[in-house]
């Protein structure tokens, strides 16, 4: 039972080691004292008619000694499928020029606007090292580095622990950073300027355009008994530049009837995002380990200057069943209000510093349930298999006139299948 013994200690040293997971969620600890830890896994996310990812994952961690460690994580994902541009529905068919001005595409009437050509590879490495400072205080330095054909992230971070009263209690502190460059397909076009009818060229800022992103976390875990674990998080956070969707458009619509205004040249505009954003959540977790079984309840509060605010609710039941198998329930619950310059469509006439219709800032909810199986295969060995379905409901920003016939915002319903394997050696 070395790999499905989840101890108490073990998850308060998780649960504080790096400033790019703390947040996210606690993962199990291994009890080892093997040299190599090799995590694998492989990815897939399908959501209905759309978007669908492949993506999988290596890990790698060596124990150097003396609470010493090095992680590398290697991931590669492409995504394929269709993409909803932001356009709105219409009583008739609706002809779009694509992100790169070289061709066209036609969505049906009645049916939510796709851009088919979306396609893309990403690979990203992680690394980091974990290293004792003293007696009672852990530090961890990262590095990590992402690049899709149009997109590039270089980061770094790090990180401190605390350990107080005979090493129940941990605080930590942390800091991350990102530069980014984005490189829309066809360049960045203006924001709020029209997208051009095929042939014609749109406007844009540039063929690239940068963002930079920092992350700084406070946290403390504490265990309050044998079996009982309690950690709590604040992340202050703050992204500057461009941070605007470059293939994202909305539908300008007369202010009575709803419907797109007539000429084609001006039925639609791209997006335009604020330049600045400040995040902020707090997040709570608590873990109880039974005889066997171990329960992890956590809830995350998240709220920014954009004014969405979101609530997230999750819960996972490990059900120990044997020696060498379990079973994971897992239920998430998510809801966020809307950004304040979310719009559904446009009202021709009106004037607008900053828009969007990505449903992903419209009010939203989203659950998920899922299970996982694992079994143990040795001591030094375990395989697991993971199944979720997400289902995602938005609303529109406002309905006028003859929009009512038409599903502004459908449903998106998502499943994710995943499969990992680990070995200690």
């Amino acid at each position: 039972m070395q790999l499905k013994k989840k101890k108490i200690r073990s998850q308060l040293s998780v649960a504080t080691a790096s400033l790019l997971t703390t947040v996210a969620s606690t993962s199990q600890a291994l009890e080892t004292t093997s040299d190599w830890e090799v995590d694998t896994s492989v990815l897939y996310y399908a959501e209905a008619d759309r978007v669908s990812l492949w993506e999988p994952v290596i890990r790698l961690r060596k124990d150097f000694g003396d609470d010493s460690f090095v992680n590398f994580r290697l991931v590669v994902d492409a995504l394929t499928g269709s993409s909803a541009s932001g356009a709105i529905a219409t009583s008739s068919a609706q002809t779009f020029t694509n992100p790169s001005g070289n061709s066209t595409y036609t969505t049906n009437a009645n049916e939510t606007p796709l851009d088919p050509s979306f396609l893309d590879t990403r690979a990203a490495i992680n690394m980091d090292w974990e290293q004792p400072w003293g007696k009672d205080v852990t530090g961890n330095l990262g590095f990590n580095i992402s690049k899709e054909f149009d997109y590039l992230s270089l980061g770094v971070s790090a990180s401190a622990k605390w350990d107080l009263n005979k090493k129940n209690s941990t605080l930590t502190t942390g800091f991350a950073y990102n530069a980014d460059t984005v490189e829309p397909v066809g360049g960045a076009p203006v924001g709020l300027t029209n997208m051009p009818v095929f042939p014609t060229v749109k406007q844009t800022m540039g063929s690239s355009q940068d963002r930079t992103i920092y992350d700084v976390i406070l946290g403390w875990t504490q265990v309050m008994s044998r079996k009982d674990l309690l950690q709590f998080n604040y992340v202050y956070g703050n992204e500057s530049g461009y941070l605007t969707d470059g293939y994202k458009i909305l539908t300008v619509v007369d202010g009575t009837t709803g419907d797109p205004v007539a000429d084609p040249a001006q039925r639609y505009v791209y997006e335009k995002r604020p330049d600045n954003r400040t995040r902020h959540s707090v997040y709570t977790q608590w873990v109880h380990q039974f005889d066997e079984d171990v329960l992890r309840v956590s809830y995350r509060y998240f709220w920014d200057d954009w004014d969405i605010t979101s609530h997230t609710v999750d819960m996972r039941y490990r059900f120990e069943m044997g020696t060498k198998h379990f079973l994971e329930p897992h239920l998430r619950y998510y809801s966020q209000s809307a950004a304040d310059f979310y719009q559904t469509s446009l009202i021709d006439g009106q004037t607008y510093n900053y828009a969007s219709a990505d449903y992903r800032l419209a009010d939203m909810t989203s659950t998920t349930i899922g299970l996982k199986y694992g079994y143990e295969i040795s001591d030094s060995s375990e395989f697991g298999i993971r199944i979720e379905q997400i289902v995602q409901s938005a609303d529109p920003s406002q309905v006028i006139g003859n929009q009512s016939s038409q599903d502004l915002v459908p449903d998106i319903d998502a499943t994710i299948l995943q499969l990992n394997y680990t070995l200690q050696f």
